[in-house]
C-alpha cells in the first residue's frame, strides 16, 4: 500500500525514557563545569586601549591633558582629513568620517581606560611617599568619577606578588581601596592589574586578597575582579609542558577579568633582541594564541601589548610612528585583539583612526548579513547562530567606541541595541560581568 501525500508518517521511538534520564544524570557533573568554566562573554563593553600613567605623574587633568595633546598634535601634522588619510593610506570615502570621530573623540571621551602605574612606570620608591602617592590617586580617581571625568575604566596596575616586592604590593592595593571606600565606594568601572604572573598560585593569591578585602567591608561575594599581565615565559608553557594560563583563569575563581599581553618583558624573556621587540614578533604571536585559546569561552578577555616608538620630533617622523602604530592596531584587530595598551597622547589618534576604519569599513557587509539572518532572508552566505553572535558583538564594539551610531546599525538591520545584545547575551553572567559599566555614548 503507497503512502500518499497528505498521510502523514508514524513517529515511533525504541528506547525507554529511563535512558534518556540516566545520560543526563551522568552528564549532569560536565553541564555544571561548563556553565562553571565557560560562560561566554559578560556582554559589556571593553575598552579599545588602556593606558598606563606613572602613579607621580597621575593628576585630576590627565585624561583631558591626554586628549588635548593628541589634539595639538592632529593641528600640527595632520590637521585635516585628507592629510591624516594621506598619512595612514585610508580609503578616500572613510578619511572624513574617521577623522571627524577621532576629533571628537579625542575632545569628548579621549582615553577609555586608564590605569595609575605604580610598577614599571613608577619603580621603587621609599614605603612613605608610595603610601602617600597610593592615597592621593584614591582620592583623585573617586573625585574624577564624582565629577564625571574619569575614564569609564579606571584603577592602578600594583607591584607583582614575587617576593621581592609582593608586600609593597599589596600595601599599596589595601591603601588604594580603602581610599576609594572612604570617598563612597567602589566605581563601577574599577579596574586592578596583577603584573608579571608567572604562577596559578600568584593569581590565587590576589583572589585571596579581594577576598578579603570584600569580607572587611561587608561587599557582595566577587565584587571586585582583576586583570593580569602575561610577561612571562613561564606564564605560557609550564614545566610538565601544560598551558599555565589556563590554569591561572580558574585560578582566579571567577574574578579574572583580562589577560594583557606584556610586549618587552615577554619578548625579553624568551630572548628577543630590543630592536625586534614589538607586537608582531612571532614569539608575541604564539604567546597571544595561547592566550586566546585558554580564554575563549571564559569571559576573560584579551589586550595586546604596546609599540615603544613614539610619534614625537619633526613631521617624518610622527608620521613614521603613526604608520607603524595604525598598522599595529589594525593587525591586532584583525587577529581578535580589540584591546591594546598605549604608552603616549600621539597613540590616540591613531588608535581611533585605526579602530574607526575598522568597524566602519564593515559595518554594510555584517549589517546585511545580521539582518539577513534575523529576517530569516537568504543570501550568498549561510550563517549559524555563533556568527550572528560574532557580528552583533562586532556591531556592538563599533557602536561601544563611537565608531558607528546607533541610527546607522538600526537603518541597515533593522535591529536596536537590545537586538543586538539579545545575540550577544553571556549564557551565565558571572561577577567580573556584573562589576563592569554598560556602554556610554560617545560625544
Amino acid at each position: 500500500m503507497g503512502t500518499g501525500m497528505g498521510q502523514q508518517d508514524k513517529v515511533s521511538t525504541s528506547l525507554p525514557g529511563a535512558v534518556s534520564e540516566a545520560v543526563g544524570a551522568a552528564l549532569a557533573p560536565v553541564d555544571e563545569e561548563l556553565a562553571r568554566l565557560y560562560p561566554g562573554d559578560p556582554g559589556t563593553r571593553q575598552p579599545v586601549h588602556t593606558v598606563y600613567v606613572p602613579a607621580d605623574l597621575y593628576t585630576a587633568g590627565t585624561v583631558r591633558s591626554w586628549g588635548d595633546q593628541a589634539l595639538a598634535l592632529l593641528d600640527e601634522h595632520a590637521p585635516d582629513a585628507a592629510s591624516f588619510a594621506a598619512v595612514l593610506g585610508l580609503p578616500g570615502e572613510l578619511a572624513v568620517p574617521v577623522y571627524e570621530r577621532v576629533r571628537a573623540k579625542l575632545r569628548g571621551e579621549p582615553v577609555e581606560d586608564l590605569r595609575v602605574d605604580f610598577e614599571d612606570g613608577y619603580g621603587p620608591r621609599p614605603d612613605a611617599e608610595e603610601d602617600e602617592a597610593a592615597a592621593r590617586a584614591a582620592r583623585l580617581v573617586a573625585a574624577a568619577y564624582e565629577a564625571g571625568t574619569a575614564a569609564p575604566y579606571t584603577g592602578i596596575r600594583m607591584k607583582c606578588m614575587e617576593a621581592a616586592v609582593r608586600d609593597r604590593g599589596i600595601r599599596t592595593l589595601d591603601i588604594f581601596l580603602t581610599g576609594l571606600m572612604r570617598a563612597g565606594g567602589l566605581p563601577a568601572g574599577l579596574v586592578l592589574t596583577l603584573p608579571k604572573v608567572t604562577y596559578a598560585e600568584q593569581v590565587s593569591a590576589m583572589a585571596s586578597l579581594c577576598e578579603a578585602f570584600e569580607n572587611v567591608h561587608g561587599l557582595e561575594p566577587g565584587r571586585l575582579g582583576f586583570e593580569f599581565q602575561i610577561e612571562t615565559s613561564q606564564a605560557i608553557l609550564a614545566a610538565d609542558g601544560t598551558a599555565t594560563v589556563a590554569r591561572m583563569i580558574q585560578a582566579a575563581g571567577g574574578r579574572a577579568t583580562g589577560l594583557h599581553y606584556g610586549t618587552f618583558d615577554y619578548s625579553a624573556c624568551v630572548g628577543v633582541s630590543a630592536a625586534h621587540q614589538s607586537p608582531d614578533h612571532p614569539a608575541a604571536d604564539h604567546a597571544k594564541a595561547v592566550m586566546q585559546v585558554a580564554a575563549a569561552g571564559t569571559g576573560v578577555r584579551l589586550s595586546d601589548g604596546s609599540t615603544n616608538v613614539l610619534p614625537v620630533g619633526p613631521a617624518a617622523r610622527v608620521h613614521d610612528a603613526w604608520r607603524l602604530h595604525h598598522r599595529l592596531v589594525r593587525r591586532s584587530l584583525a587577529r581578535a585583539y580589540y584591546q591594546g595598551w598605549d604608552m603616549h597622547p600621539g597613540h590616540l589618534p591613531t588608535r581611533y583612526a585605526a579602530v574607526y576604519a575598522f568597524y566602519r569599513e564593515g559595518l554594510g557587509p555584517a549589517a546585511a548579513r545580521l539582518g539577513a539572518y534575523a529576517a530569516r532572508r537568504g543570501g550568498d552566505v549561510m550563517d549559524e547562530p555563533a556568527t550572528a553572535r560574532a557580528l552583533s558583538g562586532y556591531l556592538l564594539r563599533g557602536l561601544d567606541c563611537g565608531a558607528v551610531d546607533e541610527s546607522e546599525v538600526t537603518g541597515l538591520t533593522g535591529l536596536s541595541r537590545d537586538d543586538l545584545e539579545a545575540f550577544t547575551a553571556p549564557r551565565h553572567p558571572g561577577p567580573a560581568a556584573a562589576s563592569a559599566p554598560r556602554a556610554q555614548k560617545q560625544a
